[in-house]
């Protein structure tokens, strides 16, 4: 053998040792030699995972709610609506939450042709979305309103189940508060309507084929609350189709998939091609969104609206051309008409405040007792407990005012209310509206803060409840239009609405006159009542200025001295130490926001404040 071939064979019985040596060795560490190459194939991120906090039946954990049902329901109706709470509270965990994610996943768009060119406008939403809206049927969130089982409480039953699911509804609330109001509008007119019987079986039907939502279209290209002097849309009658045909751009319009809506239009004067201008000019129409063959009724979707929040609702610009509709009411009766809706919707505003409000505190609660922070459970640090404290009372304040109003306003619809009653509900409308609105964008952006970065991520529910709650401060009336709504309501009675507020609050002070323990609040309250009264004074004796540039205080201040109240009310009921201390610890942090600095002076300081170094 040359010396080639021995060098060639010494590396052949090299190769074959180092095998035989690496087979014995991989067979002695197997497990360490996959792990060492698994260390390189796949990403490593540790143990530790975000403990998820996980929603538990929101009724079982809602104890106010369950307190104010047991002192006010009728006891012939409370075991039949306290069970039904319960089962409702059970379908939220079970089937509602998991469709209000994927309607959030799975947001709508609009189809304008189809495959053929063909314009076709379709709004496209998820089964979720289709799901809500049956499920919102078979619940009864619009029936339990009108079936009227247990009279004038069926009001609050209804709300109480509005409350439970709106945070879990995927905004299907929105569409539902709007056939509310629809729903009144239908029923107090169809014996004037045949064409409106229709529609009020349909929007208060328990069976998810038959239900119908509705629309609420006013607002126009100009915007805003003042609908009398935005709103241009026409109508024109037709003889050949005895009805009206209505032209114009609405601007933003929510529940587009509804199969019916209300709208404001001016009625042409066919004579001499006018229309009467102002709000006097405005009539109520009534149309369907879809013709007999499934095609929209004169309607084209100009665009799809990209919102800050409620992505999972479709919101639209319409453009009507030719779009048949009915008159209902008088002519140049639609504002009037409106009012009595925006009761309704504004009372659904403050309760989806509430329902968002109570899921964040439901989740920050629960992911407390989890999440742990310096070796010790969120729960176990008193700042982080203080926080949610403080979070907790201000729910319960915007409950109780939201209930409050409810109850009222079953009791009026129904004719047992008093006149003190009637004048409590006109005045507690706008301001529960406006300060339940305010709380909930507080509330849940405090909450969102509970859960750190985790909070600030998309994936996890908590961006979307803080994003859809800033909505509801504008949605019915911004916080100024509704504390002009106040100061109206007062004028409008000759200021036997401020009494009947004043004079509920006067009541229940005297009421919690034993308890020791609510002094603190009982005192605070006292001294707030006195505040009040001493700026009326003052108003009185100031410019029309002077009192329009108070109104948003004025009307804070009334809210939140009724909120105390309530929360102290409710204390005296339970006798619950939790209660105790939420009322007083709500009067001590939150009560007057009365500057008393509403002069000419203060007016122009406040502009240049604002305005300094601001170039047009």
């Amino acid at each position: 053998m040359n010396r080639y071939s021995r060098l060639n064979a010494n590396r052949i019985c090299l190769r074959l040792q180092s095998s035989k040596v690496a087979t014995s060795a991989s067979q002695r560490i197997g497990a360490t030699v996959s792990s060492r190459a698994d260390t390189f194939s796949h990403e490593k991120t540790g143990q530790f995972v975000q403990p998820k906090p996980v929603l538990k039946n929101p009724y079982d954990g809602n104890e106010l709610l369950q307190d104010f049902i047991l002192r006010h329901c009728p006891p012939e109706h409370f075991e039949r609506i306290d069970a039904d709470l319960k089962q409702c509270g059970e379908r939220i965990v079970n089937e509602i939450d998991a469709l209000g994610d994927e309607c959030e996943r799975q947001q709508p768009y609009l189809r304008r042709t189809d495959g053929w060119g063909e314009r076709i406008d379709e709004i496209v939403v998820s089964n979720a979305w289709h799901e809500q809206h049956r499920i919102s049927a078979e619940e009864g969130l619009i029936a339990i309103g009108y079936e009227n089982e247990s009279g004038s409480f069926s009001r609050v039953h209804q709300m109480a189940k509005n409350l439970l699911t709106g945070a879990s509804s995927g905004l299907y609330n929105c569409p539902l508060a709007m056939t509310d109001g629809a729903a009144m509008i239908t029923k107090s007119k169809r014996g004037d309507h045949e064409f409106l019987e229709e529609a009020y079986q349909n929007l208060t039907s328990r069976n998810g084929e038959q239900f119908w939502t509705s629309g609420q279209w006013m607002t126009e290209k100009a915007g805003g609350s003042d609908v009398g002097d935005a709103t241009h849309t026409e109508a024109r009658w037709n003889e050949e189709k005895n009805c009206y045909e209505l032209s114009g751009y609405k601007w933003f319009t929510s529940a587009i998939t509804s199969q019916m809506t209300f709208t404001l239009a001016r009625i042409i004067d066919d004579e001499f091609d006018a229309v009467k201008e102002g709000s006097r000019g405005l009539s109520m129409f009534y149309l369907k969104v879809r013709d007999e063959n499934g095609s929209l009724n004169g309607i084209q979707v100009h665009k799809m609206k990209k919102k800050l929040g409620t992505k999972q609702l479709p919101t639209a610009e319409l453009i009507l051309d030719g779009c048949e509709a009915h008159l209902v009411g008088e002519p140049g009766r639609g504002i009037a008409l409106i009012s009595g809706m925006l009761t309704v919707t504004r009372i659904h505003n403050a309760v989806a405040a509430c329902s968002f409000m109570r899921r964040m505190m439901h989740l920050a609660r629960d992911y407390a007792t989890k999440r742990t922070a310096f070796k010790e459970t969120l729960s176990n640090h008193p700042a982080h407990v203080s926080v949610l404290a403080r979070m907790e009372a201000d729910v319960r304040a915007a409950e109780l005012l939201s209930l409050e109003v409810t109850r009222l306003f079953g009791k009026c619809e129904n004719g047992q209310a008093s006149s003190i009653e009637e004048d409590l509900m006109r005045i507690l409308t706008p301001l529960a509206k406006a300060q339940t609105a305010k709380q909930g964008v507080v509330v849940c952006s405090e909450g969102l803060e509970c859960f750190g970065g985790q909070g600030y991520i998309e994936e996890t529910p908590i961006p979307r409840l803080l994003r859809d709650a800033q909505v509801l401060p504008i949605w019915e009336g911004t916080s100024t239009v509704m504390s002009l709504d106040v100061l109206r309501s007062i004028q409008k009675s000759s200021g036997s609405s401020l009494q009947a507020l004043i004079g509920d609050i006067q009541k229940k002070l005297s009421a919690a006159n034993s308890s020791e323990k609510l002094a603190s609040c009982r005192n605070t309250i006292a001294t707030s009542v006195k505040d009040v009264l001493r700026f009326l004074a003052q108003v009185e004796k100031e410019s029309m200025t002077f009192q329009l540039k108070s109104a948003r205080d004025f009307a804070f201040s009334l809210a939140k001295l009724y909120q105390a109240t309530l929360l102290m009310d409710h204390a005296v009921f339970t006798r619950k130490e939790s209660d105790i201390y939420a009322a007083n610890l709500f009067s001590k942090n939150r009560l007057n926001d009365l500057v008393f600095d509403y002069d000419k002076a203060s007016i122009k300081n406040e502009f240049d404040l604002v305005f300094a170094n601001y170039r047009n």
